[in-house]
C-alpha cells in the first residue's frame, strides 16, 4: 500500500482552472463514490477549498491509482488530461504525509498561518468518513495531521498578528482603543468594508455605522451580519456621522480625498479626539488632518508596516513549526511501519485463540451438564485473560520495534516458533 496526494492549489493553478475542479459539498458523496470505484484506489479523501483541490488516496498500485485520480479530475472538470496535467502536483507517501501536515498547520496557505484551513481539513476528514472513503490508513493520517495543525497553533503564535490591510487597521485600532466602548463609522460598503465589519465584530465592536452612497449596497452588507445590528446612513450625512464617532474607517473608490482638515474643523468640537484609518487607494483622508492636535490619521503605508512586521514574525514561527512537523511525520511513520506486523500478530492471536477455545471445550465436556452457565462464563473469562496477558508483551514489543530489520527478524522468529503458516498481507 502507498499514500499519495494528487491536486492543485493557488501555487500551481490560476483561479479559472481551480474553479473548474472545485467539488462543492453537495456532490462530495458522488465524488468519493466515483473515486472509490476506481480499481486501484482503496481509500480516498477530498479537500476542496477556494485555494486548493487535493485528493488523498491509499493505493496498492501507485502509478495506476494516480492515473485513476487524474482521469476522474479530467472528467469532473471537463478539461482534457493534457490541459490539466501542467497544473497538477503529485506527492507520494512521506512527501504526501508531510504535505497534509503543512496544509493543516497553515504553512502552505496563501496567507501564512491562516486558521480556516484546519477546520477545512477536519471537514474533509469527516466527509471522508461519512461517505465511506476514509479507512484505517487515511483515518490515522488525518488524525495525525489535525493534531499537528493544533500543535503548531498552540505552541507558536503563527495565527496571530494582522496580515491584511483590513485586519491590520482593526488590530491597530484595537491596540489604541476599546472597540466595544467606542462609536465606529465605516465609510464605504464594498469588499474591504465587509472585511472591516468582520474583523471589528470579532474584536468585540458593537456600535458600528455604515455610510454609503447607495443604501441598497449598504443593506446588502448589513444582511451578511444579521446579529450585528449595524446602523446605515447615506453618504450625504458623512460629516455628521464622523463628528459623532470615535473611530472612523474609510474605504471608498473616490479618486480624491473625501475627508480633510477643513471639513473636520467645521464639524468637530474643539479638542475633540478622533482616529481615522484610511485603507483606500487613492487615499480618502487628506494628509492635512494630522495637523489637527487631537486627530490622528493612519493610511495604507502605516498599515503596511504592521502587516510586514507580522508577516516576518509568521515566517520566523513557520521555521519553528517545520521542526514540530518533522516530529509529527515521524510519529505517523512509526505507526505506518507497525502495520507490517498486523498479519503476524493476527495469525498468532488466531492460533492461540483456536487452541484456547478447543482446550476449553474439552475441559467443559469432561465436567458434564452439572457444570452451570455461571461457572462456564467465569472459566471462559479466565482463559481469555490468560491468553491476553501472555500475548500482550510480545505484541507491544513487536509493534514498538522501530528498526525495520530487527522487527522483521522478530516476526520471522514468531512465525517459526509458533508455526504460523498464513501468508502476510503486504503493506
Amino acid at each position: 500500500m502507498n499514500i499519495a496526494v494528487v491536486g492543485l492549489s493557488h501555487k500551481t493553478a490560476p483561479v479559472e482552472v481551480r474553479e473548474k475542479l472545485s467539488i462543492p459539498e453537495p456532490v462530495y458523496d458522488q465524488a468519493i463514490a466515483a473515486l472509490c470505484n476506481c480499481p486501484h484506489v482503496q481509500e480516498v479523501a477530498v479537500l476542496s477549498t477556494c485555494n486548493r483541490l487535493e485528493i488523498y488516496l491509499v493505493t496498492s498500485e501507485t502509478e495506476s491509482g494516480i492515473r485513476d485520480v487524474i482521469q476522474f479530475l479530467s472528467e469532473h472538470s471537463k478539461l482534457p488530461i493534457s490541459m490539466l496535467r501542467p497544473y497538477l502536483f503529485t506527492l507520494l507517501h512521506q512527501d504526501a504525509v508531510t504535505h497534509l501536515m503543512r496544509v493543516a498547520s497553515g504553512l502552505d496557505s496563501l496567507v501564512l498561518g491562516e486558521g480556516q484551513i484546519l477546520a477545512q481539513v477536519k471537514h474533509c476528514h469527516k466527509m471522508g468518513q461519512q461517505h465511506n472513503g476514509v479507512g484505517r490508513i487515511l483515518n490515522q493520517l488525518f488524525k495525525q495531521g489535525i493534531s499537528a495543525g493544533k500543535r503548531v497553533r498552540t505552541e507558536t503564535s503563527i495565527g496571530t498578528g494582522a496580515v491584511s490591510i483590513s485586519s491590520a487597521a482593526v488590530e491597530l485600532a484595537h491596540m489604541k482603543a476599546d472597540l466595544a466602548a467606542n462609536r465606529i463609522t465605516i465609510v464605504g460598503a464594498g469588499k474591504m468594508s465587509r472585511l472591516l465589519v468582520q474583523h471589528l465584530i470579532s474584536k468585540g465592536a458593537r456600535n458600528i455605522t455604515i455610510l454609503n452612497r447607495s443604501l441598497e449596497r449598504a443593506q446588502e452588507l448589513a444582511n451578511q451580519f444579521p446579529d450585528a445590528q449595524l446602523t446605515l446612513r447615506p453618504l450625504s450625512e458623512m460629516m455628521v456621522a464622523i463628528a459623532a464617532s470615535d473611530l472612523v474607517f474609510t474605504s471608498t473608490s473616490s479618486t480624491e480625498p473625501i475627508v480633510d482638515r477643513a471639513k473636520l474643523e467645521s464639524q468637530l468640537e474643539p479638542r475633540q479626539p478622533l482616529m481615522l484609518f484610511d485603507i483606500a487607494v487613492p487615499r480618502n483622508v487628506d494628509a492635512d488632518v494630522n495637523e489637527m492636535t487631537h486627530v490622528k490619521a493612519f493610511n495604507v503605508d502605516d498599515l503596511k508596516a504592521v502587516v510586514a512586521q507580522n508577516q516576518e514574525s509568521r515566517r520566523q514561527m513557520a521555521m519553528e513549526a517545520e521542526a514540530m512537523l518533522e516530529e509529527e511525520v515521524d510519529t505517523f511513520d512509526i505507526w505506518w511501519r507497525s502495520l507490517e506486523t498486523v498479519s503476524t500478530i493476527s495469525s498468532l492471536r488466531d492460533k492461540v485463540e483456536t487452541i484456547r477455545a478447543q482446550e476449553l471445550e474439552k475441559a467443559l465436556s469432561r465436567l458434564g451438564n452439572d457444570f452451570g452457565d455461571r461457572h462456564r462464563e467465569v472459566i471462559e473469562a479466565l482463559t481469555k485473560g490468560i491468553v491476553n496477558k501472555i500475548l500482550h508483551d510480545p505484541m507491544v514489543q513487536l509493534r514498538a520495534q522501530q528498526d525495520i530489520e530487527a522487527r522483521r527478524r522478530a516476526m520471522e522468529t514468531l512465525e517459526v516458533l509458533f508455526n504460523l503458516t498464513s501468508e502476510q498481507a503486504s503493506v
